[in-house]
């Protein structure tokens, strides 16, 4: 079983049916068989996104309760990491959920991603490689 990240994009448009990007992803959610693990920012900005229907969130959070993702929590000790990451990509439109998953990848040793966001394909881990995004 295959630990993948995921990123706000594709559980927005497996949520919001008049996403564009939601048949793609419910299509690749279908066949997909792993962990999916994100982190608290990712959350927080995937409720904020669906907040034009309240029951959606609902649906969301159910989802998430039910085991359809796991959280990694952030430690205080990482936000010095998360930092020098939107530094080192001030350049990119990296926001805190991004940095969060990226020190994710770091302290769980995870290689893949699933993003609708395409500077993922620019970001790089310490290693010096890139997470392998699975939706392209």
């Amino acid at each position: 079983m295959k630990s993948t990240l995921i990123d706000a994009g594709p559980i927005i448009a497996l949520f919001d049916k008049s996403d564009q990007y939601h048949k793609q992803v419910l299509s690749f959610m279908a066949t997909f068989e792993g962990r999916l693990i994100s982190t608290w920012p990712v959350l927080t900005e995937v409720c904020y996104m669906l907040d034009f229907h309240p029951e959606t969130q609902i649906d969301f959070l159910d989802w998430v309760i039910d085991g359809g993702i796991d959280i990694h929590n952030l430690e205080p000790w990482q936000l010095h990491s998360i930092r020098e990451t939107l530094k080192t990509f001030s350049d990119l439109p990296a926001d805190f959920a991004d940095a969060s998953l990226l020190e994710a990848a770091e302290s769980k040793s995870l290689t893949f991603i699933l993003t609708l966001d395409k500077d993922f394909s620019v970001y790089k881990l310490k290693n010096g490689h890139c997470l392998k995004n699975l939706l392209v």
